[in-house]
């Protein structure tokens, strides 16, 4: 009887307990997908307006997404990242080579938003024209302060607009990727793409990740897996707890942590099928404001928050200083 040694594929082939250990983003539904999710979550919710306006945004993305061909990959950098265990395609470190065309998105998300005549609040329309107007420079500027969260105050109206450019080109970077390229990352709380922190965690539902938790990247929307009572800021599998509103649904709760004394939510699509992290997070603003009353600081910012605090400037007249709406323990 002949005998074949199977391969490390086939043998996973074999175990039905295998699950993904990294998700890349869909790119012809993330967008989509997150742009419903904000309308449907915006029903009855008291920052309704600003929900959205926020799906104006996401849906001017997913334009874009279909428009722009993606990012060619740089295959050398990707081994070399390989080799120590690294992101991938660190954003900051990627304007000037890998992303270096992302204002194509910027360019085609202004427009398409320019060509609507509801969802965009007026006191961001002299912003609008102002970024339009930016040298390619200065732009670059304002994506790499965005990126590092070193973000001038005088600039944070724009921020929302960059921050969905950046958004378009690096999911479209990951979506190119498959799980074989993911490095190993430790620490394990940074995207294995973009090296940006999750926005939130997600329990999936649907094939093989179905049950498994994993954290969702703010940057490019990739996946990766990290397992339930771990703290996704710190890893401390001790003092973990989950905090809601009372009489919720539970579909998104606040995961603290008491080693590192941070929370990041946690969305659950066994409770909800349409539960999307990023939309989720979003439209659950009313738990952080609970939190904000407790000792836990939350990890790390929603990428489309700015433009809450953007409104904000708008009406007080704008501030000065840095300003970060979720600063990290």
């Amino acid at each position: 009887m002949s005998r074949r040694i199977l391969q490390p594929g086939e043998i996973e082939a074999l175990d039905n307990t295998t699950f993904p250990r990294v998700l890349p983003p869909h790119i012809g539904s993330l967008f989509l997908e997150r742009a419903a999710r904000l309308r449907q979550l915006a029903s009855g919710n008291p920052i309704a307006d600003y929900l959205e306006f926020a799906a104006h945004i996401v849906s001017a993305q997913h334009q874009a997404a279909q428009a722009l061909p993606p990012p060619a990959v740089d295959r050398s950098a990707m081994q070399r990242a390989q080799a120590h265990g690294m992101p991938l395609f660190a954003a900051a470190e990627q304007l000037d080579t890998g992303l270096h065309d992302w204002q194509q998105a910027l360019e085609h998300i202004l427009n398409t938003l320019a060509s609507q005549t509801t969802g965009l609040p007026p006191a961001l329309q002299p912003l609008i024209a102002e970024l339009r107007q930016l040298p390619s420079d200065e732009r670059n500027t304002i994506a790499r302060q965005l990126l590092n969260k070193d973000l001038a105050a005088r600039y944070i109206g724009m921020a929302p607009f960059i921050m969905a450019a950046l958004q378009v080109r690096l999911a479209q970077l990951a979506a190119t990727l498959h799980e074989a390229d993911m490095p190993l990352m430790q620490p394990a709380t940074v995207c294995p793409v973009c090296a940006s922190e999750p926005v939130a965690s997600v329990i999936r539902i649907g094939g093989q990740a179905s049950g498994h938790r994993y954290l969702h990247c703010g940057g490019c929307g990739t996946d990766w897996h990290m397992v339930r009572v771990k703290c996704s800021h710190c890893e401390s599998t001790q003092g973990i707890q989950y905090q809601t509103i009372e009489g919720d649904q539970g579909v998104v709760q606040a995961e603290t942590c008491t080693a590192c004394g941070s929370y990041r939510k946690i969305v659950n699509q066994e409770k909800d099928p349409l539960a999307e992290p990023l939309a989720d997070d979003l439209a659950s603003l009313m738990l952080d404001l609970l939190m904000s009353e407790t000792r836990f600081q939350r990890a790390s910012a929603n990428p489309l928050l700015y433009v809450a605090v953007a409104q904000e400037q708008a009406d007080t007249g704008g501030a000065d200083g840095l300003i970060d709406p979720f600063p990290a323990p």
